[in-house]
């Protein structure tokens, strides 16, 4: 049966609060219009995500378009760091990864600026509808292929390192209990699932890890590409198709369904599926507790609404009534 859809109010595709074109100091404009060829007559801010870098679709006078990422190492230095990481991992994805390409990147002492492919398409419908999410699918199992094993350069961080911090976000949880049902009775069980994280991630493939809506692309000519390819890790082929279902199943889709289906997924163990879904949970609970940053206001809402859906859904696997 499809799950019980569950609102939100978050404003889906206009949750960024971005640098803009008119914000870039002359200089950074001027490296822009030479590396893009030819004047910039209009800039399309890209009104998805939750990060404050500048992220616009660029008309050039000539007629060509052009994605460009640009921040601050100063004012932005966490962002300018993120910017810089995604242009080693772009540059070092074989041609068959579903991403759009690098063309340029500046790195300066002052600003981390990238040139990326643009390619005419859409993100997923909001909420997500069922073709929208087959076509993401299809793209997972596709990637899943293509990036086992990791490619050359893309092959040093692992899921269970990267990842070791999140199951204490379960102890934070115990202290200041979220409001979702259930939690004062399952609580210990959910911790105890977390932390058995490592030996069900382990593998081989390179891991996206940050698989929503905000970040997919679905191209006109068919494709399906993947944006932030900030902080990959090698783990288990399946956790991207897993993440990818999260926003689908708090939309009311019937994401077992397509558990069972995708070839990435089928033979996985229920508990192992169950293990991942506790760590996350915990992760989107705690993180949304947080303060909420002025650079980003709805994070948090996203968090929680992610952390209760995945909270929802690992009840209703595990028969918490």
């Amino acid at each position: 049966m499809p799950a019980v859809r569950i609102p939100t109010s978050i404003p889906h595709g206009r949750t960024a609060r971005r640098l803009e074109w008119p914000h870039l100091p002359p200089p950074v404009r001027d490296l822009v219009e030479r590396r893009c060829g030819s004047p910039v007559v209009e800039a399309v801010s890209q009104g998805a995500g939750f990060t404050p870098g500048f992220a616009s679709v660029l008309v050039c006078e000539d007629g060509s378009r052009h994605f460009v990422k640009a921040a601050s190492t100063r004012a932005q230095r966490m962002f300018a760091e993120a910017y810089r990481e995604e242009a080693r991992k772009l540059a070092a994805l074989p041609d068959d990864a579903p991403a759009a390409r690098l063309r340029w990147q500046y790195v300066g002492e002052e600003w981390v600026v990238l040139g990326i492919e643009h390619v005419d398409a859409r993100q997923p419908v909001r909420p997500w509808q069922a073709a929208d999410l087959d076509a993401c699918l299809g793209m997972t199992e596709r990637m899943a292929q293509a990036l086992t094993p990791a490619p050359e350069g893309l092959d040093g961080d692992d899921f269970p390192t990267e990842f070791a911090d999140w199951p204490a976000f379960w102890d934070a949880l115990r202290t200041s209990p979220p409001d979702v049902p259930g939690f004062a009775e399952h609580v210990d069980e959910a911790a105890e699932l977390a932390a058995r994280y490592a030996e069900v991630t382990v593998g081989t493939t390179l891991v996206h890890t940050d698989i929503r809506d905000d970040n997919l692309l679905l191209t006109v000519d068919g494709r399906v590409l993947l944006c932030d390819w900030n902080w990959p890790v090698v783990g288990a082929p399946w956790l991207d198709t897993l993440f990818l279902l999260i926003g689908p199943r708090g939309d009311g889709l019937d994401v077992e369904a397509a558990l069972a289906a995708s070839p990435v997924t089928r033979d996985v163990p229920a508990e192992s599926i169950d293990v991942v879904l506790a760590l996350v949970t915990g992760y989107f609970l705690r993180s949304a507790a947080q303060p909420v940053p002025s650079t980003s206001p709805y994070i948090r809402d996203a968090q929680w609404w992610q952390g209760e859906v995945c909270w929802r859904w690992l009840a209703e696997r595990r028969g918490w009534s």
